[in-house]
Formats: C-alpha cells, sequence, structure tokens
C-alpha cells in the first residue's frame, strides 16, 4: 500500500538516520537495524559537534539535557535538542534535532526525526515518529500484542504481516496525537493527521485526516 511507505510517510531530510531507509518499502523494516546505525554513524559523527558520553552515547554538544535524564546506549542526542527531568532513554534510540523527550518519557528502540516532540509521560518503543509529530500528555505506543502474537498492519486493501513480535507505531510528519491516546502495535498514522484526545487506534489512519474514534474519521478540509 503506497500510503504507509517510507516516502509517502517522512521527510528523509529531516534526520540524521536518512541512511538506514535505503532500500527499504515500509518504516518499520528497519526497526531491528537501528543498534547498528548508530553504533556505525555514532563513530562517524564530528567531535566538534558531538560528544561521546559513557558507552556508545553521542550527545550534541548544544542540545540541553537535564542532569536526572537517563541515558543507555547506542543512543543519539541531536544538535539543540532538549532531554528534560527524568527522561528514561533505555537504549537503540535516536533523537533529532530541536526534539523535546520530557518528564518521565521513556524511549527504546526508536528513531524520532527532528522537532518530534514527546514532552509529557509518553511511552515510546519500537516506533519512528516523522518530523514535527507530536504526542499530548499521557499518549503512549503499544508495542507487543496481549497474545504475544506478530504483529499485522491493518489497511483498507488487506492485511500486511511485519514478522514482528515488536511493533509500537509509526507516525507520518506532523501528526498530533492527543492525551491519553494508546497507539496500538501496528498502527501507521499518514502525515499531517489528528488523532483526537483519549483515542485507542489500531491499523492505518489516512493522511490529512482527522481520527475521532475507531470507524469515524473525517478529512481534513
Amino acid at each position: 500500500m503506497k500510503e504507509i511507505t517510507v516516502r509517502e510517510l517522512y521527510t528523509l531530510k529531516e534526520t540524521i538516520a536518512r541512511d538506514i531507509f535505503d532500500g527499504v518499502t515500509y518504516p518499520w523494516e528497519v526497526l531491528p537495524e537501528i543498534s547498528g546505525f548508530i553504533l556505525r554513524l555514532g563513530a562517524a559523527l564530528s567531535e566538534e559537534e558531538y560528544e561521546k558520553q559513557g558507552e556508545n552515547v553521542w550527545v550534541a554538544r548544544n542540545a540541553k539535557v537535564a542532569p536526572t535524564a537517563s541515558i543507555t546506549g547506542p543512543a543519539i542526542i541531536g544538535k539543540n535538542a532538549e532531554i528534560r527531568h527524568c527522561a528514561f532513554i533505555r537504549g537503540n534510540a535516536i533523537v533529532g534535532e530541536g526534539a523535546v523527550v520530557g518528564n518521565s518519557t521513556e524511549l527504546k528502540n526508536v528513531i524520532l526525526f527532528n522537532k518530534v516532540q514527546v514532552p509529557h509521560y509518553n511511552y515510546v518503543g519500537d516506533s519512528i515518529l516523522g518530523y514535527k509529530s507530536h504526542m499530548g500528555a499521557g499518549s503512549i505506543t503499544s508495542n507487543v500484542k496481549s497474545d504475544k502474537t506478530l504483529v499485522v498492519v491493518k489497511t483498507p486493501e488487506g492485511n500486511i504481516e511485519t514478522g514482528r513480535k515488536k511493533f509500537g507505531a509509526m507516525l507520518g510528519d506532523e501528526v498530533e496525537v492527543g492525551c491519553g491516546s494508546i497507539l496500538n502495535p501496528g498502527t501507521v498514522v499518514g502525515s499531517h493527521t489528528n488523532i483526537y484526545p483519549l483515542s485507542s487506534v489500531r491499523g492505518y489512519v489516512p493522511g490529512k485526516s482527522i481520527y475521532k474514534k475507531q470507524g469515524e474519521i473525517a478529512e481534513k478540509q
């Protein structure tokens, strides 16, 4: 399905990780590659712009990292990013330029494009968030099905087998997720879409739309 491909969802110039998507059709295909990619990219980063801190953690020298934040490598924190009080980065994380990772937000195996905001009590795991996407307070990605079976992406054109047990959400550019929402395993949201607060989202949500609830999606005018 064309609408959920890398090229349709993301502006690749807005991430330091653009090369990881070379030759890839669907964005979730890169999830198992994030760790190794960070190790290769981190070793090549400019020492004038990035400082290696601890084991395989590269932090831009102009990024702001709160002393109470916890960052486990491999991880890259981009230029002008802000890692706030009690943020918990568990590894395999790329935080884009100008991005915000806020109070008590937890990241694991993720790519955050530039200027992404996950600023308040968010969990983002096994997910990719596009340029300027924003998750409201308390909204989370659920990355494992309750029955522990492999995740399937459900689309109007049929189901797509991912072969992955862990798969949170793929958010396109400039997606707005309302406070307290849950993005269930295998969620893919097209760019410039708004998700109502307190939503439970699963499957594919078209770009340039407003998600009110399951079965009620309005096209943006």
